[in-house]
């Protein structure tokens, strides 16, 4: 029980050190620059000291759990003995389907979860008056992110450069910006950046790690990182391709 206290406090240390910039900054700005009292002083420093709890406790988690979930799954399911092979055996790249079946299943999960992509849904659908459901919004994301890293961790097994990918992927968006309509690039594009979050990176970093680490000739400081590349390049394909798709219906519908 007292590791974990000193290893809140050790946390909490670096938390404060690193919100620290950011309060100077508003106080700077507030005080010199608008040159006016900090509205609700009381509400601010209660909701600043909530956000310096939070943060320590959700690195600690990171820490102690997140970590290293992801990269014990991914070293079980691509173990020799559960693919079926001679250890330091290169498997061909169809007897992985369990980390490409788990790592869908993560990237969707996760991103339905995660806050970001929670507050621009809503958001959205109250600035479009309804019209944009903040589930449908969030489950479109949510396949666009599974799809991607399922295609990361194959690239991850076969050894493919990880620019080939992302380079298709960015033609395939500028096609579709051309085509989309125009009122839902923006959220598309910004659909992207919101998976990219708290509950999300440490995960899909974790489970790229794991992977590489596990698949023979895979070296993890060059092949363990790319997956958040591809979680954050699938979601704009899926939601310009669901506005696409929702636009040709209305089509059919007139």
């Amino acid at each position: 029980m007292l590791n974990y206290i000193a290893e809140f406090f050790q946390f909490l240390v670096l938390t404060m050190r690193d919100v620290t910039p950011i309060f100077l900054l508003i106080v700077f700005f507030q005080i010199f620059i608008l040159k006016q009292p900090v509205p609700h002083l009381r509400r601010v420093l209660l909701g600043g000291l909530y956000v310096v709890i939070g943060l320590t406790l959700f690195l600690m988690g990171l820490e102690k759990a997140l970590f290293p979930v992801g990269e014990i799954m991914a070293r079980q399911l691509s173990s020799a003995d559960f693919i079926g092979v001679s250890p330091g055996e290169k498997a061909s790249w169809g007897a992985y389907y369990w980390i490409y079946i788990f790592a869908a299943l993560v990237g969707f999960a996760t991103t339905v979860a995660e806050p970001s992509l929670i507050a621009v849904a809503i958001k959205a659908s109250l600035v479009s008056s309804g019209t944009i459901s903040p589930w449908g919004l969030r489950i479109t994301v949510a396949i666009g992110v599974a799809i991607g890293l399922a295609m990361g961790t194959f690239r991850i097994v076969t050894g493919t450069p990880l620019f080939v990918y992302i380079l298709v992927g960015y033609v395939i968006v500028l096609v579709q910006t051309i085509f989309a309509p125009k009122k839902l690039i923006a959220l598309a594009y910004d659909s992207g950046g919101v998976t990219t979050s708290t509950v999300t990176v440490p995960i899909v970093t974790a489970l790229g790690l794991g992977l590489s680490g596990a698949v023979p000739g895979s070296n993890p400081a060059v092949d363990g990182f790319g997956l958040i590349a591809f979680a954050s390049l699938f979601p704009i394909i899926s939601v310009l391709g669901y506005a696409q798709i929702s636009e040709l219906k209305l089509k059919f519908v007139k």
